[in-house]
């Protein structure tokens, strides 16, 4: 089994990459978006993960077994998020109780 080997311009290509998402999610962060501000810093924060670990972690270049455990994670946490937010939004909202 032959390993890949990453070139050092790949490595900083990508860094500047995250640098530039994290310059841009300081600037999301001061500006007001209305509904779209969690939209639009969580696509910031994905861009950034996914190169992370396709990159630094090299997933890009693993077998399809490694694939399927990264995928299966994702699929892991997006199972934990529906059921949180299925109980979430359905709970009945009450009115704060006096005299706390």
């Amino acid at each position: 089994m032959s390993e890949h080997i990453t070139r050092p311009p790949t490595y900083l290509a990508v860094f500047a990459a995250l640098i530039v998402f994290t310059l841009v999610t300081v600037w999301v962060a001061n500006h007001d978006f209305g509904v779209f501000n969690t939209p639009v810093a969580l696509l910031i924060a994905l861009t950034k993960a996914t190169l992370v670990v396709l990159y630094f972690m090299h997933v890009r270049w693993s077998s399809r077994l490694v694939w399927l455990t990264a995928c299966a994670g994702l699929v892991w946490l997006a199972i934990l998020i529906g059921m949180t937010m299925t109980d979430f939004l359905t709970r009945g909202w009450l009115p704060d109780p006096k005299g706390w």
